[in-house]
């Protein structure tokens, strides 16, 4: 057996003996959805100085063995002149297959590729919302849930390492 033969049976092996990972989407819905504004129509006559806050999080639930439900949470508030314009609040689910992966490694497929998966629909019911409130258009820029569950592992370590 040449190297090169011994190097891809060992290859073969390997692959077969980690399972792939399989993700399908199941259904993808709105849970929740909000739009206040809270000083209107006063906010319509002022200068438009808007400042935006954005939060976001992500939940997930069980259903069933290897279906998820994951509800990505955003919740954007423009203020201007310090009053709030508006606040728009958008609960996107979706109901994910996830096999093929090990529990540890579970945290990261739905805080990372599931809420990829979720954000454009919450980007456009945010958009739509703004836009029926008849305030600027508003597009939310794209978010690197990546950066941002690296730096929740982070946040969590040090919180460990001060107890």
């Amino acid at each position: 057996m040449s190297e090169d033969q011994a190097t891809e049976s060992a290859t073969n092996q390997d692959n077969q003996q980690q399972p792939q990972l399989e993700l399908s989407i199941q259904r993808v819905y709105m849970k929740d959805v909000s739009f206040e504004t809270p000083n209107s129509p006063d906010i319509f006559t002022g200068d438009w100085k808007p400042n935006m806050d954005l939060n976001l999080g992500t939940e997930s639930k069980k259903l069933a063995d290897n279906v998820y439900e994951v509800v990505l949470k955003v919740t954007v508030t423009v203020k201007s002149e310090d009053k709030t314009a508006f606040l728009a609040e958008v609960h996107q689910a979706g109901i994910f297959t996830i096999k093929g992966i090990a529990e540890n490694q579970l945290a990261p497929v739905i805080a990372i590729t599931c809420a990829n998966i979720l954000f454009p629909y919450v980007r456009e019911a945010v958009s739509d919302l703004v836009n029926k409130g008849s305030f600027p258009q508003l597009i939310l820029s794209p978010i690197n849930f990546e950066a941002l569950f690296a730096q929740q592992i982070q946040q969590q370590k040090e919180k460990a390492a001060q107890h």
